[in-house]
């Protein structure tokens, strides 16, 4: 009986591991596509359409809102095909937007930044995958503190505290590493404890992966707001 336990404990941690596999295939593939989509905007100098029509940088705003919320809301009503769609839409919504920072800072810099945030995002995530301990009650505590970032954000488009600045920055850069360990544990145990057929893990590895990507982009853009140097 201990044996078949054993080997059923096994089994599940294998396909877990394919499953995890799969989602930071997708989460890849997601911020692929982000990159190429925002250097292609820079060089080929639509980035200037952006910059100088806000109506058209707020539209692509909401529409990357709208594609997450409504990825979130339908993913199980959806077919597979078409959230894989929304998911690499708003992939590519974000590098129109995210097409910015290239304007901002250094080339070197981002690139920089952007490999100690895989670095920090690699560890972070595998030790949400493997650890024993239960981080679920870190859900509340991590979402409090994702809204208190927000409220303080836009508090600070009028104050333009510099203080604020880098306590935001420092602050998001804690909470978006808990949240990758957090939301990797979540993905792994929906997995696990969620009984879906084919369809729905391929659906939960988008959803997954989204949430991975979310992760890694806003603790690349803290980092980013940290160590990065301005043109």
């Amino acid at each position: 009986m201990q044996l078949d336990n054993v080997y059923t404990s096994e089994v599940e941690q294998s396909l877990a591991r394919k499953f995890m596999n799969s989602v930071y295939a997708w989460m890849s593939i997601g911020i692929l596509l982000t990159g190429i989509i925002a250097l292609f905007t820079v060089s080929s100098g639509l980035y200037h359409s952006i910059l100088q029509n806000k109506l058209f940088f707020y539209g692509l705003i909401f529409g990357e809102l709208a594609l997450v919320f409504f990825l979130s809301a339908r993913i199980h009503q959806m077919s597979v095909s078409a959230a894989t769609l929304s998911y690499l839409g708003y992939s590519a919504l974000n590098g129109l937007t995210l097409s910015i920072l290239f304007v901002v800072y250094t080339r070197s810099s981002i690139a920089n930044v952007f490999f100690i945030t895989s670095g920090m995002f690699a560890v972070t995530s595998f030790y949400g995958m493997v650890t024993k301990k239960d981080l679920s009650n870190w859900g509340n505590i991590l979402f409090m503190g994702i809204i208190g970032i927000i409220i303080a954000s836009v508090v600070n488009i009028f104050l333009k505290s510099p203080a604020l600045y880098w306590i935001i920055s420092y602050v998001g850069v804690v909470l978006f590493t808990a949240l990758t360990a957090y939301d990797t544990q979540k993905i792994k145990n929906s997995y696990l404890y969620g009984n879906f057929d084919e369809v729905g893990t391929k659906k939960i590895a988008i959803m997954g992966a989204l949430k991975l990507y979310l992760d890694f982009i806003n603790l690349f853009i803290m980092l980013l707001r940290i160590f990065g140097k301005r043109d």
